[in-house]
């Protein structure tokens, strides 16, 4: 079942998402605005992960669902991006069980809410 929906600002194909945890933006038909991703993600209870500051500002003052997973490395080669999903997704995913925000840089990850 999934659990994540993917922005499609993010990589469609890396092996971390790759999987029925994970559903993908760019696979819905009919979800175009930043507001169908909100209500798709809140209706299914998924949680976003994106690289749009749009959704972290929007949760700051919403409750969940969704949350947000906010990726915000800047601009990195394909293969730098992966590797470090990689290495934190295990703590992305424990931050996100207990906090409404997960921002995740290039050095660490923060919480909130």
């Amino acid at each position: 079942m999934a659990r994540f929906l993917v922005d499609e600002n993010l990589p469609y194909y890396f092996n971390l998402w790759n999987s029925e945890e994970f559903v993908h933006v760019i696979d819905l038909a009919n979800i175009k605005t930043d507001n169908d991703i909100w209500d798709y993600a809140k209706k299914n209870n998924l949680i976003i992960v994106t690289k749009d500051s749009d959704f972290s500002n929007k949760i700051l003052y919403k409750s969940p669902p969704p949350k947000v997973i906010h990726i915000r490395f800047g601009n990195l080669r394909i293969q730098e991006f992966y590797r470090l999903l990689v290495i934190m997704w295990t703590d992305i995913e424990e931050n996100i069980k207990s906090h409404k925000l997960v921002n995740v840089y290039i050095d660490r990850i923060e919480s909130l809410g």
